[in-house]
């Protein structure tokens, strides 16, 4: 059974910032935000977690091995370093939707995100050493057949953009309805997926839906562990198994070990 632990992380009064006392120039705004999602991603990532941009004043991290002492250092570091500060809220559940909604409750129940006097919350549980297991992470990386062939070496690169866009729009939209999980954009062709326990079935149907549904064509490497790191390591080497064996799905352990969707 999987123990996702989801933090979300919000830029306190990020929005009154960016026009106070005037409108701030908007590639110092991106600079900023560029600047602070690569110090959360070095900060998370030596902890063996992962960060996802989203909306940049918004951001996901997965930290399943980092403990409360871990979220108020990285406080401490952009405190010390930005002319903004960050609220985190955590939580955990066995589908990570869950575990996001109830990180996204507590930093609500706290204020609102524009609110000048809600400063540098942190809020929420964290999944106990004691009850942290090899199962507790599933990452699902997936990749779009061909797109280099299909789509940079063919099309202009914007409605290249649209194409690998549009297939993201349909996995994050179907994976999220369909089992809470959360799939994030990382670049390239590339989508990773925090997943619930799912069985080989499921994530074939996603493919399947969003071949159907965006007519762009994906396979998916998918991994277990107990941190992140480790569980899109084992990710990333299925889904070089697709690629060698020209297959569509790919578990990076064998199902009794990693667990099913019945777990």
């Amino acid at each position: 059974m999987t123990h996702s632990q989801l933090t979300l992380v919000q830029i306190d009064n990020y929005g009154p910032w960016t026009v106070t006392p005037n409108p701030r120039r908007e590639m110092d705004l991106q600079t900023l935000q560029s600047r602070l999602f690569a110090d959360l991603a070095q900060f998370v990532g030596a902890r063996d977690g992962y960060v996802f941009f989203t909306r940049f004043d918004n951001m996901v991290a997965v930290t399943n091995g980092l403990d409360r002492a871990d979220h108020a250092l990285l406080q401490e570091t952009i405190g010390n370093r930005y002319p903004v500060t960050i609220s985190l809220g955590t939580g955990v559940d066995a589908t990570p939707a869950a575990a996001l909604e109830a990180a996204t409750a507590g930093l609500q129940h706290a204020g609102s995100a524009q609110d000048g006097d809600r400063r540098e919350v942190l809020d929420g549980e964290f999944l106990p050493e004691t009850e942290r297991t090899d199962g507790d992470v599933r990452i699902a990386h997936f990749d779009v057949n061909d797109a280099t062939g299909k789509y940079t070496d063919q099309l202009n690169e914007f409605d290249s953009f649209i194409q690998i866009e549009q297939g993201y729009a349909a996995v994050m939209r179907h994976l999220r309805e369909e089992h809470g999980a959360l799939s994030f954009f990382v670049g390239g062709d590339n989508i990773i997926s925090v997943c619930p326990a799912m069985d080989e079935g499921d994530y074939r149907d996603a493919i399947d839906y969003v071949e159907t549904d965006a007519g762009v064509e994906l396979k998916v490497g998918v991994g277990t562990a107990a941190t992140p790191h480790v569980a899109g390591m084992d990710a990333k080497h299925a889904l070089e198994e697709c690629r060698h064996e020209g297959t569509i799905v790919e578990l990076g352990r064998p199902a009794e070990e990693a667990g099913t969707a019945t777990d």
